[in-house]
């Protein structure tokens, strides 16, 4: 009888965990800003070092639906691009270039596209690239990637090397 109570118990654990994380966060709303400030943070402070190098790096604004390429204090390069959809939003976060790609093709729910040219990943499938089959930029309307007019990619492409930080913001 003891074991059937005790597996009872370690079977509702997770439940109750999940309800003192909840009451904590709501009893103390405070606490997501916190840890939001700090990440914020952080990215200002990276953000003001890569300023006093001369290092390359790359700033997206999802609200403003604007890429900016960075050589230290300097922008180099202003484009409008198109992010992701409310339903398929884009990551906001800091990353790095992991991979590029002349051309590759992109796959996923709901799409195949062929020959997707100049392909920057930054994180497993999303990642900077042309986008050749619309004209919408200033619109987020991709599944998630940063899409750029085909040859603002190619410009970024042979600009930007693997290890390239990226900061992606509202």
């Amino acid at each position: 009888m003891k074991n059937w109570n005790c597996h009872r118990w370690i079977h509702r654990l997770p439940i109750f965990l999940t309800g003192v994380a909840l009451s904590l966060i709501v009893a103390n709303p405070g606490i997501c800003e916190v840890t939001a400030k700090a990440k914020d943070d952080t990215v200002t402070q990276t953000i003001e070092t890569l300023k006093q190098s001369d290092q390359h790096w790359i700033q997206i604004n999802l609200s403003k639906q604007r890429l900016i390429a960075w050589e230290g204090k300097t922008p180099v390069y202003a484009i409008v691009i198109s992010t992701g959809k409310k339903s398929t939003p884009t990551r906001i976060g800091s990353f790095k270039i992991q991979s590029k790609h002349k051309s590759t093709r992109m796959r996923g729910r709901n799409y195949d596209v062929p020959d997707v040219p100049y392909t920057m990943y930054y994180q497993g499938s999303y990642g900077i690239h042309g986008a050749y089959w619309h004209n919408k930029f200033g619109t987020p309307v991709s599944h998630g990637c940063i899409n750029v007019a085909p040859n603002h990619a190619k410009w970024l492409f042979n600009w930007a090397s693997v290890g390239t930080p990226i900061f992606i913001h509202n």
